[in-house]
């Protein structure tokens, strides 16, 4: 008769070896950095043979893709639900905010790692394109909330709250922490509303 096994060590080993070093990835490069983590510290926190790093990605440079990816859709899917909870354009257009200072809030909150990679090294083409679709991805959001919203120059609004956006991660890896995102939502509240001022372009 077979044993049952715990319910709480079942979870790991139903994980395939690439969800295991993708999660491993996730917890060591976004804490130590991509070039302080070299591949046996991943190996060793998934707990698989190397053979299957190099069978799931090929190199450690996929694997940072890869980890930059998964980030990427975990970041969108967390815009996503917090603005679900939001009424109209202007309070979704805020509410990236909201959203920015609840993150900030997490323990374990580093800034962002799109950032932190392209700091530490001259990325591979691979991992800059993944960068590159993340601030688009942010941007594009922006731009089409202040389209939902009326303001006169959609485009320029959103350039101006990627900056708002971007200067309050950095500033809570200065000891600012969540109030960056505080102070970064008051800023773009007075953006918006001068934006909404502004004369139709012509």
């Amino acid at each position: 008769m077979a044993t049952k096994r715990n319910a709480g060590t079942a979870e790991p080993e139903r994980r395939s070896a690439r969800e295991r070093l993708l999660a491993a990835a996730d917890e060591l490069f976004y804490e130590g950095g991509i070039h302080t983590v070299g591949i046996d510290r991943v190996i060793e926190r998934a707990g698989v043979a190397k053979a299957s790093l190099y069978d799931c990605f090929g190199s450690k440079d996929e694997l940072i893709r890869a980890y930059l990816q998964a980030r990427h859709e975990a970041r969108q899917a967390r815009v996503t639900q917090r603005l679900a909870r939001c009424d109209t354009p202007r309070e979704k257009l805020l509410g990236v905010f909201d959203g920015l200072r609840e993150a900030m809030s997490t323990p374990g909150f580093r800034g962002c790692a799109f950032t932190r990679v392209t700091a530490e090294t001259q990325p591979s083409a691979g991992v800059k394109a993944v960068c590159d679709d993340a601030r688009g991805w942010l941007r594009e959001l922006f731009t089409s909330l202040a389209r939902e919203v009326g303001v006169a120059d959609p485009a320029a609004l959103a350039r101006q709250l990627t900056l708002l956006y971007d200067g309050a991660l950095a500033a809570s890896q200065l000891g600012g922490g969540a109030e960056a995102a505080e102070t970064a939502r008051g800023a773009a509240a007075v953006m918006l509303e001068a934006a909404l001022a502004a004369p139709p372009q012509s």
